[in-house]
């Protein structure tokens, strides 16, 4: 019994199998610690190691009851798997966990090449150690592989098509791309074919081979974050419109609006594209920073242009219909204008600079309203700019920044709803002395300047009144701007200055 257990333990203990299991652990205990999301590959390619390890003991077991030919086939074949296991746990720890930390990237596929080609050379050495020569069994098998060959001619291609999509770098998982009518994001690049998830969450299998045959595009990458992606947003605007002003509105609109997702360089433009019956065809172009949101972004885009062509007085196009109705249009459009009177009425009263007047000025104020509306994000106006109007803010919340030179802009505080602002630049003739930014959506009023200089020419007491506010105002940014700027304090009289400058002004 005992020459029986030496003889078995003679066959399997072999001078290297120490170190062939030392190295399995080895590999095994650090691709574990190093490579979290690798674990269940690394766990099961172990236990096929464990597994050929004692199949090559019972080889030797069959050795040691005088099964000679059939122990040496059994060991033999146990000993290759155990050679690939211990290959396949070296190619993981080197090209996932060794390679990338030193900036080396392997595509999966050359993994695969790579791994193949070990288990290759260590079998054909392992024939030629127990006699057989490789080159026979090659020479044997030549008819049957070109047998196969013809037969698996699509399969043979996709495979090889996957291996030049990966080795080239054309393709690589987390691409964004077009084929034919197909968008979406590249999930997997496998041997035969490539799965690409659209937006909407299906999951669509390409073959390697159509994509090599074809033309496909990539328009997002996962390893360039801001890669910009030009999109085109198409719009119809009427003939009264002059297209150099509606390409000046649009383009400044988005220029200086924040919307996410949307880059600031290269810098959106706006073409006239066509003429159709009534209107004149536009695109906006402009360059997205993340594909995943695509539309998201472009409804963004189109509120911001839509509210620009508003705010100009611009007019989209409708496709137009000849058509003979009542004559009750008159009455229509006199009954909407109406009803829109009574609101902008309602709105002035709300507001405490013009608590005053009586209903004859109000009416003749509300008739030089100009509509304004603004998308959260968009710039009102900036500091430095020339003053033109004066705001009437009915719904919404707006934002007060100010600059000081080089430093970032610093917030000064927020207006709310029943607010007016704009109104030193449009009572002394000075710049804006800040940037006011929509923060909510905003239904404003825009009021010129010409209307409101004959409004207190007619009303002088509104004078005192526009004075005692920007006084406040201006102590309140004083004692701000002193925060971050060594300047003096302001006079003992804001108010009887404030005054002077508007009477001054406006020739009171």
């Amino acid at each position: 019994m005992d020459k029986l257990l030496e003889r078995i333990w003679a066959y399997f203990w072999l001078p290297e199998t120490k170190f062939i299991i030392a190295g399995a652990v080895i590999l095994s205990l650090l691709s574990l610690r190093l490579l979290a999301r690798e674990r269940r590959r690394v766990g099961g390619t172990f236990v096929v190691f464990v597994l050929c390890l004692l199949g090559q003991l019972f080889g030797a077991i069959l050795e040691g009851l005088d099964y000679s030919r059939l122990a040496v086939m059994l060991h033999e074949l146990f000993v290759i798997g155990s050679g690939m296991a211990l290959f396949r746990l070296a190619a993981i720890f080197a090209f996932r966990a060794i390679l990338p930390r030193v900036g080396i990237v392997v595509p999966r596929i050359a993994e695969d090449i790579a791994v193949l080609v070990l288990y290759a050379a260590f079998i054909l050495a392992r024939l030629h150690i127990v006699g057989l020569d490789p080159s026979s069994l090659l020479t044997t098998s030549a008819v049957i592989t070109a047998v196969l060959a013809l037969a698996m001619q699509d399969t043979l291609g996709n495979v090889l098509s996957g291996v030049a999509l990966q080795l080239d770098n054309s393709l690589r998982t987390g691409d964004w791309i077009r084929v034919d009518e197909l968008t979406g994001r590249v999930a997997q690049v496998r041997w035969r074919q490539t799965t690409i998830r659209t937006r909407n969450g299906e999951v669509v299998i390409v073959p390697n081979s159509q994509l090599m045959r074809g033309r496909f595009t990539v328009y997002g990458r996962e390893d360039i974050p801001n890669w910009p992606w030009r999109r085109w947003i198409w719009f119809n605007v009427t003939h009264d419109s002059p297209p150099t002003r509606v390409i000046d509105a649009v383009v400044k609109a988005i220029t200086v609006a924040e919307i996410p997702n949307v880059a600031a360089e290269p810098a959106p433009t706006c073409v006239l594209m066509d003429f159709g019956p009534g209107y004149a065809r536009y695109a906006l172009r402009y360059w997205m920073l993340d594909p995943q949101p695509d539309d998201p972004t472009d409804s963004a885009v189109r509120v911001h242009v839509l509210a620009a062509l508003q705010r100009g007085g611009m007019r989209l196009a409708v496709p137009e219909q000849s058509l003979l109705v009542t004559k009750e249009n008159d009455a229509y459009r006199e009954s909407i204008q109406r009803r829109e009177t009574e609101r902008r009425l309602l709105d002035l009263r709300k507001l405490e600079i013009f608590a005053r007047l009586d209903e004859r000025e109000l009416l003749t104020i509300s008739q030089h309203l100009v509509f304004a509306p603004f998308v959260s994000g968009d710039v009102i106006f900036r500091q430095g700019d020339e003053a033109h109007w004066l705001y009437l803010l009915t719904v919404g919340e707006a934002e007060v920044w100010v600059e000081f030179g080089d430093q970032p802009r610093q917030l000064f505080r927020t207006i709310p709803a029943g607010s007016t602002f704009g109104e030193r630049g449009v009572l002394t003739g000075e710049r804006r002395r800040d940037t006011v930014v929509a923060r909510t959506d905003l239904v404003c009023y825009r009021l010129d300047q010409a209307t409101l200089e004959q409004l207190i020419q007619s009303r002088p007491e509104l004078a005192e009144a526009f004075a005692l506010i920007l006084a406040r105002r201006e102590t309140e940014l004083d004692e701000f701007t002193r925060r971050f700027v060594d300047q003096p304090a302001g006079g003992d009289a804001p108010k009887a200055g404030m005054l002077d400058k508007i009477r001054s002004f406006i020739g009171l």
